[in-house]
């Protein structure tokens, strides 16, 4: 069976889980964690201290011997809202890879609420249909309501109980001056988003992370171990905290004494979010960590029924990206079909990863989004569009290989010394130009954008390979002139001769 790892390196702490797939589902075989307080220094001064880098690549090494003691098959490493932030982010993360091999990828506050969403969903088995999640890291606070498993609306707050505690609490206890700045900033924030994401019609409400444990430990000792922190318990231990120094928050029973640091921000930022009928929490242990694994099983053709919500969340994804760009739909749509048409059918041909069928049909999709900025170099304006945006479900490399295939279906052809090209890893740059090229003939069959070809077949026989189009009356001839048109490119790229006819 599959094992796999995963590290999510947060502002506060840094952790570890490494799982077996088996028939059903993923088995724990080890996990491990370490407060660094990476984020510490970083929402004051925009910089990673070196004694808390130190400290999380001595935490990130024991991850790397344990993940070659069981053996693991692939290891995810990402980096949330401290690596986001800090200036010298890629010099932590050149450490890093050269302490363990491993590169970090730097997520955003809305990919890291869907990899917590994918593996609470993953895990936990809800009667509730509409459900609001709530992870409160060191860094941020995402905040995520879904309705039978899908995702309807996301935020992220930077409400994190590191960047709050560093920014407006410099005492212990806490002057009522700065209280009452901390509150009023966490109402502001939280203001902006109530009505999107919070004064929703919610039957359960889940909180993950170290200060939901925290509360949810310190509520269930009030209450005979209830397992719902209420919101009037929250308010309360809120309250508490903020009332008490350091040395007496360390002797509360439940409360951790790195926690007992910082327990105060986000006491306060748990209080602020229990509005609009919000009546309390349920705490997961799930997270970033139980998502990468659910992410990893499903993108090696495991975990049908994620895999299934996964791809469900990115074809929501490219249409919802499509529509803020006058994207033609149909037209995309059209594309999208004949270029998973030929696919499939040309595999012989390309042999290109299936993982590469989702990126070039993503890439079918968005192609014309650079029109939406201006019709002259759109394309290249398409590549930066895709490149740079969040699309949900789809990790910055991800979007990065469906933005080169969308960069060349106009006149330009990729080349080894394009950019585009340059910031692909080394294995998917000459994949990349395949798709490329699966792409342009996907274009070329609905060149007169009207979905005129019904089918296609194809025949690869020795150097050639054969596209017969069967369409609707009048016959496809502007779809085989197209065709011609890309015959040289062809030849290039595989090395075979392209013909096209009617049938």
């Amino acid at each position: 069976m599959a094992t796999f790892g995963a590290v999510d390196i947060g502002s506060n702490s840094v952790r570890m889980k490494i799982g077996r797939l088996t028939g059903r589902g993923f088995v724990t075989v080890h996990e491990d964690r370490e407060v660094t307080r990476l984020g510490g220094t970083v929402f004051r001064s925009g910089m990673l201290e070196p004694q808390s880098m130190a400290s999380t690549i001595n935490a990130l090494q024991r991850f790397h011997r344990a993940t070659q003691k069981f053996g693991t098959t692939a290891v995810r490493v990402v980096a949330t809202s401290a690596m986001r932030e800090a200036r010298n982010a890629k010099a932590f993360g050149d450490w890093v890879r050269s302490a363990t091999g491993w590169k970090i990828e730097v997520i955003t506050g809305l990919e890291e609420g869907r990899l917590i969403h994918l593996g609470v969903m993953a895990g936990t088995r809800l009667l509730a249909k509409r459900v609001l999640l709530i992870d409160l890291g060191g860094g941020s606070c995402e905040l995520t309501f879904s309705v039978g498993g899908q995702i309807q609306e996301m935020a992220s707050l930077p409400l994190g109980a590191v960047r709050l505690t560093e920014e407006f609490l410099p005492h212990d206890p806490p002057k009522a001056k700065e209280l009452h700045r901390l509150r009023a900033y966490i109402t502001e924030e939280i203001h902006r988003i109530e009505r999107r994401v919070l004064a929703k019609r919610v039957q359960a409400t889940i909180a993950t992370g170290g200060t939901a444990a925290t509360l949810a430990t310190l509520a269930a000792k009030r209450k005979g171990g209830a397992s719902q922190a209420s919101a009037a318990a929250i308010r309360r231990i809120a309250e508490e905290v903020a009332e008490c120094d350091l040395e007496d928050r360390r002797t509360m029973q439940g409360l951790g004494p790195r926690r007992a640091e910082i327990i105060t921000a986000g006491a306060a930022v748990y209080a602020g979010l229990m509005i609009h009928g919000i009546k309390g929490f349920r705490y997961s242990p799930l997270g970033v960590r139980d998502g990468l694994l659910a992410q990893m099983a499903a993108d090696l053709g495991g975990e049908r029924a994620i895999q299934k919500r996964i791809q469900s969340q990115r074809e929501r994804a490219l249409v919802t990206h499509g529509n803020h760009y006058n994207v033609d739909a149909r037209y995309a749509e059209t594309v999208r079909d004949l270029a998973a048409t030929l696919f499939t059918k040309l595999k012989p041909v390309h042999q290109l990863p299936p993982a590469y069928e989702q990126w070039l049909t993503a890439a079918a999709m968005l192609q014309e989004v650079g029109s939406f900025v201006n019709r002259g170099g759109r394309h290249r304006h398409a590549y930066y569009l895709i490149a740079n945006s969040e699309i949900f479900g789809y990790t910055t490399e991800q979007r990065r290989i469906i933005a080169a295939i969308a960069r060349y279906v106009g006149n330009s052809r990729p080349t080894v010394d394009d950019r585009p090209i340059k910031v692909l890893p080394a294995e998917d740059r000459e994949l990349v130009q395949k798709a490329v090229m699966l792409l342009r003939l996907a274009r070329a069959l609905n060149q007169s954008r009207n979905g005129i070809v019904r089918s296609v077949a194809a025949r690869v026989q020795g150097g050639r390979v054969t596209l017969a189009l069967k369409a609707k009356r009048p016959g496809p001839d502007l779809e085989i002139w197209a065709l011609e048109k890309e015959a040289p490119y062809f030849q290039s790229v595989f090395g075979r001769e392209l013909v096209a006819i009617g049938v």
